[in-house]
């Protein structure tokens, strides 16, 4: 009976693992075919006659559009604007969120004191925000960075007090039985146990950033992809307006991949079998 290789064994058992590493390549690769078939088809209905391309152009008009307003440099200069808010109001409103959520989340009296006011205040919509915050803080850019951070704050507030809340107590049991001071417990126990759903609140807050700085670019910027929507919609240019949509959506997911990115490395211990399914 003969024996197979060394060479040979480690070769069979990589396969698994090169299958798996290539399997979000090519799902991420498949993400983009939809948009790309969509666009194929209207271009296509807009040159056939069947649809009309005024009001809503095809993509090659679009891309015309945008690739002048990349070249003359116009696109730059509004999308680091945005980029800036954006960034300003998610640092301002995540790390709020964060302290409030778990303030909230892990001392009763805190809940009971500050979480109807907070469910209250979620509940009125972005735009009746507009009008205090230019009166508080004028039309420049701290109503914008505040208006991005209320929006910020409520997922990221939500999500960890729900977090610390719904932490088994099981785990919290485990963590007494091996005598672990509450400095330990809090690093080796809790924080592993919040951090999933922590993250998934700052992306949510990440997108709702993103919604929010639209309105507030909308209300009295010079700069930014919000006013690239004003412009276009005062000068009749849809074309304008959905290239600016286009470059929201673009920016949208490159800073969600770019957070992904910055905390996958902190949920490396995480044993999940979805990718198994």
């Amino acid at each position: 009976m003969s024996i197979p290789a060394s060479g040979t064994i480690a070769s069979d058992s990589d396969k698994p693992r090169q299958a798996a590493s290539a399997k979000p390549r090519t799902l991420a690769l498949a993400g983009l075919l939809l948009p790309i078939l969509l666009a194929i088809l209207w271009e296509v209905l807009v040159r056939a006659g069947i649809a009309n391309g005024r009001l809503m152009p095809p993509p090659s008009v679009v891309g015309t559009t945008l690739w002048g307003l990349a070249a003359s440099g116009e696109l730059l200069t509004h999308a680091l604007a945005t980029l800036w808010r954006v960034a300003a109001g998610f640092g301002l409103g995540a790390g709020v969120g964060t302290l409030l959520g778990a303030l909230t989340g892990a001392l009763p009296v805190a809940r009971g004191l500050l979480d109807p006011t907070l469910q209250a205040l979620r509940s009125i919509p972005s735009i009746a925000w507009v009008p205090l915050f230019i009166l508080w803080f004028g039309i420049f850019e701290a109503s914008k960075v505040a208006l991005i951070a209320v929006g910020v704050f409520f997922p990221v507030y939500l999500g960890v007090a729900a977090a610390i809340i719904d932490i088994d107590r099981k785990i919290i049991e485990v963590g007494r039985v091996f005598r672990l001071g509450r400095v330990a417990m809090v690093r080796r126990v809790l924080l592993p146990a919040i951090l999933p759903a922590w993250f998934t609140a700052l992306r949510s807050g990440l997108g709702l950033g993103f919604m929010f700085v639209v309105a507030a670019e909308i209300m009295g910027a010079s700069e930014g992809l919000g006013y690239l929507l004003v412009d276009g919609q005062q000068l009749g240019r849809p074309d304008t307006i959905i290239a600016a949509i286009i470059s929201f959506a673009v920016l949208g997911k490159l800073a969600d991949a770019l957070l992904l990115a910055l905390t996958r490395p902190f949920l490396a211990w995480q044993d999940l079998g979805r990718d198994k399914l």
